[in-house]
């Protein structure tokens, strides 16, 4: 039996890991749904039009159960954490306020766009997307804003108690922390989005050549251009975050980069397990880290060895997690390299990247990356900041609650995200299975594989 800390830290990882998926894909597709409805308005081409109200039906499925987890996370929040929630309800509680309006303005636009359809003016109808589009923005970053301050806490006072509260309600907005996370996930909303789209549209073609025609094809293209256009963008702005994080969370910036020396010219260092006080089964780049973070090969890096232990987080599964996410970074940005070269290619008389097999094959793989990586990457945000629940003020254990019997609460939770994720598969399973346009003018490069 794990102990009531564990069995909280455990359900909200679960929780946590199962909301994001959603949180990610209510970003992105509603943008992809506008994308095709404006560009069927603009054209007349009805596979666009086709495009937006199958997409319009998968976004209202993922809304409903992204609404349910994400106030299951709410919950959690003052059901495991009261303390927390009790000093420091006040800094993160005008984020989650104004997530909840952005919530609610997205549920109703929502309704009055999935009724709209051949009910309202097309027009009109486009227009009734857009509060949806914007309201998942907005809901995803005023959430983010919360865990920013955790990470950075910023406002803070110290009580009559002596003990530190929030006093300042906009400290989630004014962190450090703030910007370079609110686009690095926001950027991640688009790179999951884009990537799942495609793969989607990429098993299709290649179970059924006859399904390379000009509507799947558009489906295809929405989403790989999405994905592979944000993927370089990401590997910038993480490397904005990393530089951040390195100045205001040293102890996460050491373990991620698996450096428990301080060092002049520290190495980079690839894989590894710590063990014993050393790295072992590393890979090391001489210097690449100092020259990676201050542009200088010689420059000083803070390792563990300047954290007292009892402020250490976990090494390995923080390290390990972020070489994770970058390395799916990068193959995303390769495989965007690839694409553009076969773009190319048929541009000058080649032939269409749908005909490639292994292209087709390629993305299909991809379209799960971007999710492992965004996991990977909370991983390093949470895991990264323990003992803390917030840097440097409150430890996590401190925080939570004293009822006992907390393991029910966990086995209870992952059930019912059990039967949420079965239901959910079936419901788009529906979805997908449904009869597709006839392509009236099919694309000119639609030749047998």
């Amino acid at each position: 039996m794990i102990d009531d800390l564990t069995a909280a830290r455990e359900q909200m990882a679960l929780s946590l890991s199962f909301h994001i998926i959603f949180a990610v894909l209510g970003v992105g597709m509603p943008w992809l749904m506008l994308w095709a409805e404006w560009h069927g308005l603009r054209t007349g081409d009805e596979r666009w039009t086709a495009l937006a109200r199958r997409w319009s039906k998968a976004v209202a499925v993922l809304f409903a159960v992204g609404a349910v987890s994400g106030t299951v996370l709410s919950i959690e929040f003052g059901l495991l954490w009261p303390t927390f929630m009790e000093r420091f309800g006040d800094a993160i509680g005008l984020s989650f306020t104004l997530e909840s309006f952005a919530f609610f303005i997205e549920a109703i636009f929502l309704a009055l766009y999935l009724y709209g359809w051949d009910r309202l003016s097309p027009r009109a109808h486009l227009l009734t997307g857009i509060p949806v589009a914007l309201g998942g923005v907005a809901s995803a970053l005023f959430v983010t804003t919360a865990n920013a301050w955790m990470n950075g806490p910023v406002g803070l006072v110290r009580g009559p108690d002596g003990e530190l509260v929030a006093t300042e309600p906009l400290g989630p907005f004014l962190a450090a922390t703030t910007p370079p996370q609110l686009t690095h996930m926001l950027l991640a909303a688009f790179m999951c989005t884009g990537f799942a789209v495609a793969a989607v549209y990429a098993v299709a073609m290649l179970r059924d050549p006859a399904k390379r025609d000009g509507y799947h094809r558009r489906g295809f293209a929405s989403g790989a251009v999405l994905g592979l256009a944000v993927a370089p963008l990401q590997v910038l702005v993480g490397d904005w975050a990393t530089r951040v994080l390195a100045d205001v969370q040293p102890a996460k910036f050491a373990a991620m980069e698996g450096l428990l020396r301080t060092t002049d010219g520290a190495p980079l260092t690839l894989g590894g397990v710590y063990h014993d006080g050393e790295m072992v089964g590393a890979l090391e780049v001489p210097r690449l880290l100092s020259l990676l973070l201050r542009s200088d090969p010689s420059a000083r890096i803070t390792g563990l060895d300047a954290i007292p232990a009892p402020d250490r987080p976990p090494v390995t599964i923080t390290h390990l997690s972020f070489d994770l996410m970058v390395g799916i970074g990068t193959a995303l940005v390769l495989l965007g390299g690839w694409a553009a070269w076969l773009t190319w290619s048929h541009r000058r008389g080649g032939v269409h990247p749908t005909q490639r097999v292994w292209f087709l094959r390629a993305m299909a793989a991809a379209g799960p990356a971007p999710f492992v990586a965004l996991i990977a990457g909370w991983i390093v945000t949470e895991v990264g900041r323990q003992p803390w629940i917030v840097y440097q003020v409150m430890r996590t254990p401190e925080a939570l609650t004293t009822q006992t019997g907390l393991t029910t609460y966990l086995y209870v939770t992952a059930v019912v995200y059990v039967v949420l994720s079965v239901a959910l598969v079936a419901i788009l399973r529906r979805i997908a299975a449904g009869a597709t346009p006839a392509d009236p003018e099919p694309d000119r490069t639609a030749v047998p594989a």
